[in-house]
């Protein structure tokens, strides 16, 4: 089996995952080859495009950094900031032991979005995610509870699988975030996430959420 032929696999199965549970035993599997097999495999571009639109909209003081499912580090890599100015948060201990062997981040936290995030700083300056809220277990709950590790002005750069997103209707979360001030307006961003073909997810697109906290 090709690298190519095995990412294809790896992305299909997990976009069967439905608990916690089942992305740590699922990362625990493929972890150490996430690299090549999924990420170089199919051209996973989608953490450089929220890395880009992190630094098309960033200001002086969005430090410092919260990558929420950050796997293996490949947003922190694609921001090319000073690794003590980004923090990366993931469920799965295997995905942060590579990520911390890439010396990309100041620290890592073990953390589930379902559960609470209290062990977490809440003074951030930006809160970014490339990958986290696709299928599965995570809906739009998180975004409610993400404000609590940042501070008032901090940018939320949030990629969504767009089919996700309309499937589970984060609009009206984020309306709701809206209405209650809770939050800026939010502008909505389509994007790529593969730019190689011949899967049957080749095509998909995520809606990056771009907003800030009021």
């Amino acid at each position: 089996m090709t690298g190519k032929d095995t990412g294809k696999s790896l992305l299909e199965n997990a976009y069967k995952l439905s608990t916690p549970d089942d992305n740590v035993a699922y990362y625990r599997d493929f972890a150490a080859t996430y690299d090549t097999d999924f990420a170089e495999g199919l051209g996973w571009n989608y953490p450089a495009a929220v890395a880009a639109a992190y630094h098309a909209d960033a200001r002086d003081g969005d430090l410092p950094v919260a990558d929420i499912g950050c796997g293996t580090g490949f947003v922190a890599q694609e921001l090319g900031l000073a690794p003590d100015v980004v923090d990366g948060m993931d469920i799965s201990p295997e995905m942060l032991r590579i990520a911390g062997e890439k010396g990309l981040y100041r620290r890592l936290y073990e953390v589930d979005l379902t559960a609470s995030l209290a062990a977490i700083s809440n003074r951030y300056g930006a809160v970014l995610s490339a990958g986290t809220f696709t299928h599965g277990h995570l809906g739009p709950g998180p975004l409610r509870s993400l404000l609590d590790i940042a501070r008032p002005g901090a940018l939320f750069i949030l990629g969504v699988n767009k089919i996700h997103y309309d499937a589970l209707a984060f609009s009206t979360v984020l309306n709701e975030l809206e209405g209650s001030n809770a939050i800026g307006a939010v502008r909505l961003d389509e994007v790529k996430m593969y730019s190689r073909a011949g899967h049957e997810h080749s095509d998909d697109r995520a809606l990056l959420l771009k907003y800030r906290k009021l």
